[in-house]
């Protein structure tokens, strides 16, 4: 391959120099992970000297990354995913606004002086690949399975954009509570409360959960009571398809997936880090 069409090549991280910026997203496992490759086209996209790598790191090894990354002079950012997001919070100088409220990181910068400073764009990443699809939220009624880490951070983005009601779903009660009362203290009027995975009444279906990575696994709502008119979505990413959407597309309902989360989390995440176009 010439030196041209390397460059030319959509993500490929060429080509490297002593000035190129290094980035790393933190995982365990990591094999699965889509976003170096829309990371990497980003960053040519804007023109930066730029490249990140997948990073296999155990729990037990977090705390030594982190000192590697303060120590590393052109080491500026980490994208964090399963199952470090909560942990890493811990690691870090300062959180942003949401980070604070859901208790979990999911990309960290340095500022001027070295300090680490976390947020998370979980949420965020979600509702703007919604919002690019032409799906609003805004006044419709929301059935979220899930309250674990990106359940949270879905509740909490949902709940800005000022829905008419959000019902939350999971088997753990103890985390399933955390999550109603966190939300409540930011609901405003707006009526958030735990209740059975039935879609019957809702507007959006939204799954945040691991059911459906395997054809296996049972529907996480219950399916015989979905009806056309509502959009279910799924944040899962392999199969991109699920089980989930695909039984809900037979059913003639709007469906979107979870690869558009990722792509709306990339380009928040790289203004975040200061990569500019």
């Amino acid at each position: 391959m010439s030196d041209q069409a390397a460059t030319d090549t959509p993500g490929l991280p060429l080509p490297l120099s002593g000035q190129t910026r290094l980035y790393a997203i933190l995982g365990d496992p990591i094999a699965q992970v889509g976003s170096p490759r829309l990371f990497n086209t980003a960053f040519r996209r804007r023109g930066a000297q730029a490249v990140l790598v997948p990073f296999h790191v155990a729990p037990e090894e977090l705390p030594a990354i982190v000192a590697a990354f303060r120590a590393g002079l052109n080491f500026d950012g980490l994208v964090v995913t399963v199952p470090h997001k909560i942990a890493i919070a811990g690691l870090v100088d300062e959180l942003g606004s949401m980070a604070r409220r859901v208790g979990a990181v999911n990309v960290i910068r340095k500022d001027g002086t070295g300090r680490l400073i976390g947020d998370n764009f979980d949420g965020v990443g979600f509702v703007y690949g919604l919002r690019k699809r032409g799906h609003s939220l805004a006044g419709k009624r929301v059935l979220i399975i899930g309250a674990g880490g990106a359940g949270c951070a879905v509740s909490h983005a949902i709940l800005d954009e000022k829905p008419a009601a959000l019902r939350i779903f999971d088997t753990d009660e103890d985390r399933l509570g955390g999550l109603i009362g966190g939300l409540r203290a930011f609901a405003g009027g707006i009526a958030v409360e735990s209740g059975p995975p039935d879609p019957v009444g809702f507007d959006v279906v939204v799954n945040c959960t691991s059911i459906g990575m395997k054809t296996s696994d049972p529907y996480p709502i219950r399916i015989d009571d979905l009806k056309a008119s509502t959009l279910v979505v799924d944040i899962i990413l392999k199969p991109a398809v699920t089980p989930l959407l695909e039984e809900a597309a037979r059913r003639e309902c709007a469906v979107h997936a979870g690869v558009h989360m990722l792509e709306g989390q990339v380009e928040a995440v790289c203004d975040f880090f200061g990569i500019t176009a």
